[in-house]
This record gives structure tokens, sequence and C-alpha cells, in this order.
């Protein structure tokens, strides 16, 4: 049997109508790509699948919501940023809680760069492990906005377009946050050099 190929618009009305193979066509022309994204923010190969199938279950439930006035692909990616965005500020809640406990005594922090395990993501080849997991270290630091574009464009290797629509900021704004980010980083990292040689 064979497949048919359904085009964004037919795809989008199946979707909303429920129809299981739509899903299917959805699936097949987004999983990598949503996971390509997720692990960019969260370069832990468990965690973005996790993440990645959150996005999916959202684009299910939400697709009736879905108005059309971007591209499926764009919305798909803006459900895929903000859920990265969630997860990342959830952890972060949980190591400041994990911190205070460390004050109070009650536990010993894990080795927080045993977190890093997925190095080989498409959009990052490096030498080694602890530089990648430094530059990611460095790339939390950032202010969110500044860092949303950083991750998309360097490492999720998305176009400023694309950029412009999935964060439905201006190409001025994304090119000036993108500026700030790299300035700010080549900092962070130059300080990380000097201190631990």
């Amino acid at each position: 049997m064979k497949t048919i190929i359904l085009t964004e618009e037919n795809l989008i009305a199946q979707l909303k109508s429920g129809k299981q193979t739509a899903f299917s066509q959805l699936l097949d022309d987004y999983q990598q790509k949503v996971f390509g994204t997720c692990i960019s923010f969260v370069p832990n190969k468990e965690d973005a699948e996790d993440i990645a199938q959150e996005v999916f279950l959202e684009v299910f439930r939400s697709i009736s919501k879905f108005k059309g006035d971007s591209k499926l692909s764009t919305w798909i990616y803006k459900i895929a940023t903000n859920k990265c965005l969630e997860f990342i500020r959830k952890k972060n809640t949980k190591k400041r809680f994990a911190f205070m406990q460390t004050i109070l005594g009650n536990e010993i922090p894990l080795d927080k760069t045993s977190y890093f395990t997925e190095v080989n993501h498409p959009g990052i080849l490096l030498e080694n492990k602890e530089k990648s997991a430094t530059i990611f270290k460095a790339i939390n630091t950032l202010p969110e906005a500044q860092r949303i574009v950083f991750t998309l464009a360097k490492i999720d290797d998305k176009s400023y377009q694309e950029i412009v629509e999935i964060t439905g900021k201006s190409l001025s704004s994304v090119e000036s946050l993108m500026f700030r980010a790299k300035k700010s980083l080549q900092e962070k990292l130059i300080n990380f050099y000097k201190n631990n040689n």
C-alpha cells in the first residue's frame, strides 16, 4: 500500500478531524526535527526524548486551536522551545532546592556535569564532553531571550527568519540578541578558561 503524503493544508485539516494517518505523518515528518530542537536546549538524550513526546502530546491536544497564521512547523517549534524552557526552569528550581538542602546538611548534590551526556548532536562537533558541558553551562547563564535565540541559531541551525517566526520577535531584535549572546558567551568562556588553566 502506497502512503499518500498530504499537503500541509490537508494534513492540518485531517489532524483537526483526528485522523490516525495524519498523526502518523506528523510524527514521521517532525519526530527527528523536534528531538533536534529539544536536545539543543536540553543536552541529555532521555530528557530530550521525554520533552519531544510532550511536544507531540501538546500538538495533538492543541491542533484544533491552530489558526494557520504561521507555518505548522513554526508552531511546532514554538511549542518545543516553550516545553524545553519549562523543563529548564523546573530543573533550576530543583537545583536551588538541592543547594538549600546541602547548606542545611541534608545531602550532597550530584555532580552537574554528568548531565551533559549527549555530545553527538548534529549541531555540536566538539573535541570533548568537558568542553561541551562548559559551553552549555555558559549558554544556560544567558538571559532567557538571548539563550533562546542563540540555541535556535547556533545549535539547532535555524535561520534568523525561522527564529523571528518561532519567537515572534522582529529581525533586528533577533540580531541584537544574537550579538549580545555571542559577546557575553565569549567573555564567560574566556574567564572560564583563564580560571581553569
